[in-house]
């Protein structure tokens, strides 16, 4: 049974990449995939659970004289149902609902056109100070928002600055770097960042101050290298961009306060953490609940306006990618089957005992992530391996090497940046990547030829940055 489960999920994988090939949406694959892994796990459950989870079986058991009495087969249903589903379905509903928040807040300062007083002072025309400008520019604000909704809103700027295509996909490619690159060393800034900080695997501040300049220099080498294919002044595009009918009817207080309200609650939410030690999606919830009550407010004193202009909460909401949402819970319930059914610890053990080194697992996981998506290749890894404690670090053959897995340790803090930057040597390889490749146009081909091994370059420096952080501090 392990067999056809370690089969559908790689077929599922390969659905997933191939998701433009096959024109099929990776959401529906990646949804049947995680529901057909459970259903052959608890068919399987009878010979999986006593190899596996046997003392958690029996600990599960023991809570109820009811559970006891029951037939050993419907013990083992029970025990997947009530107890394995559920816990699985607790840590991933705290990632889903964490997205869902921050989706709704980035999309409702962009529908009031908070960005525009970001965008709109970009004036450079210069083809060299411009790529800087707009490099560093995602960098930073990926951080705080997240590289997918980063991504759109420079395209956007991109399109009102520069008329020549095959400039813009210059321009477009570097966003993605330094969109996935941003969002890799803050807690909040990409998708597995967001798993392993809700896991309790990364804390905000360790990881912001070790993933900074690895990261800095994942964007700076590829920026080197682009800007050399650029001469020249940038010449702009011919029309006049249309704003959303909202922002005519608000003055530039009130659209300024929602960015910088909106910005705040993202930016509070590590804190809300620290002080509270709520999870984070708790922190999330409040925001969206204040951003929610500010805006009802606001529109109360903005006076006599149509509803169809206004750009309510519930309105916006209706704008979120949930097609993605379900891609997130597909692959989390799939890799969570394999959890369970012990494949994921049967794979670590065969990386410890061949590979055994952390620096080397985790720049696999980085290119492997360009091909496919590092959302199921992070939640494999934390599902592989646990978060080791002091005493584990003690008892361990390699004291040195199971330390790395510890909370911030070299091991998830690594596997923050080359997830998050490994998939920029492809296209296809992020979220940010394929948006950008369908607004552009962005030839896959032009992008491996022009630009894998700018970001190669920049991937590579990012790595060694950090194992000489390592190594010196």
């Amino acid at each position: 049974m392990t067999a056809l489960m370690i089969i559908v999920f790689v077929l599922g994988y390969v659905g997933i990449a191939l998701e433009h090939p096959l024109k099929i949406n990776k959401s529906g694959i990646a949804l049947l995939t995680g529901g057909l892994l459970w259903v052959i796990y608890i068919f399987a459950a009878p010979q999986l659970i006593p190899a596996v989870s046997q003392t958690e079986f029996q600990n599960f058991i023991g809570t109820s004289s009811y559970l006891s009495s029951l037939p050993l087969h419907e013990q083992y249903v029970r025990f997947v149902v009530d107890h394995q589903i559920i816990a699985h379905l607790g840590d991933i509903a705290e990632i889903l609902l964490f997205l869902m928040g921050a989706m709704t807040i980035v999309e409702l300062i962009d529908a009031h056109g908070g960005f525009d007083f970001i965008t709109s002072r970009i004036h450079s025309r210069n083809k060299h100070k411009l790529l800087w400008l707009i490099s560093f520019i995602t960098f930073f604000m990926s951080a705080v928002l997240d590289n997918l909704t980063t991504s759109i809103v420079m395209i956007m700027l991109l399109r009102k600055i520069i008329a020549n295509y095959k400039e813009r996909w210059l321009f477009g490619s570097l966003i993605v770097i330094a969109a996935n690159s941003g969002g890799a060393w803050s807690p909040i800034g990409d998708v597995t960042t967001i798993m392993l900080w809700i896991g309790g695997n990364i804390t905000a501040t360790p990881t912001i101050v070790r993933l900074i300049l690895p990261c800095l220099a994942s964007v700076v080498i590829p920026v080197l290298l682009g800007q050399r294919l650029l001469h020249g002044i940038v010449r702009a595009p011919g029309y006049k961009d249309e704003k959303p009918p909202i922002t005519q009817v608000m003055s530039k207080a009130e659209r300024l306060s929602i960015l910088i309200i909106g910005v705040a609650c993202l930016i509070f939410i590590p804190v809300f953490k620290t002080f509270t030690h709520l999870p984070p999606f708790m922190g999330i919830l409040l925001a969206l609940g204040i951003m929610w009550i500010y805006t009802e407010i606001m529109y109360q004193n903005i006076g006599d306006i149509e509803e169809s202009i206004k750009c309510r909460v519930s309105k916006v909401m209706k704008h979120i990618d949930m097609p993605t949402i379900l891609f997130f819970l597909g692959i989390l319930l799939a890799v969570a089957a394999l959890q369970s059914a012990g494949i994921l610890s049967t794979f670590a053990r065969f990386l410890d005992e061949k590979v055994h080194n952390v620096y080397v697992i985790n720049t696999v996981i980085g290119v492997v992530s360009s091909i496919v998506d590092n959302v199921p290749l992070v939640a494999g890894a934390i599902g592989m391996y646990p978060i080791a404690d002091p005493a584990t670090v003690a008892a361990a053959s390699d004291p040195a090497y199971a330390q790395a897995f510890m909370q911030d340790g070299a091991f998830w803090q690594l596997l923050a940046y080359c997830a998050g930057v490994g998939g920029s040597l492809l296209i296809i390889g992020s979220a940010a990547g394929v948006v950008v490749m369908g607004l552009e146009k962005i030839n896959f081909l032009w992008y491996a030829k022009n630009i894998t091994l700018m970001a190669l370059a920049g991937y590579a420096a990012g790595i060694i940055v950090y194992i000489l952080q390592d190594l010196l501090l």
